[in-house]
């Protein structure tokens, strides 16, 4: 299974961004945000919430989770 810094990566690269383009959408530093990409630093939830709405994707989608959990129903 691929982790949430994998899928950050790819969903940046997919865009043809930098890292430090992303960090600016997020108001942080490229370190920062390259940090969470190597996944040294976990991600504070305000940055995977304004990065699904940037690239329009689910938080499920980021955090790889499986498609039919039994909640909600």
């Amino acid at each position: 299974m691929r982790s949430y810094a994998e899928i950050i990566r790819e969903l940046r690269e997919d865009q043809d961004l930098t890292q430090a383009a992303v960090a600016d959408i997020l108001g942080t530093t490229q370190q920062v945000y390259s940090r969470y990409e190597q996944g040294v630093n976990e991600m504070p939830l305000h940055h995977l919430r304004t990065l699904c709405l940037f690239y329009k994707v689910s938080a499920d989608y980021i955090l790889a989770l499986p498609k039919k959990l039994s909640w909600p129903r």
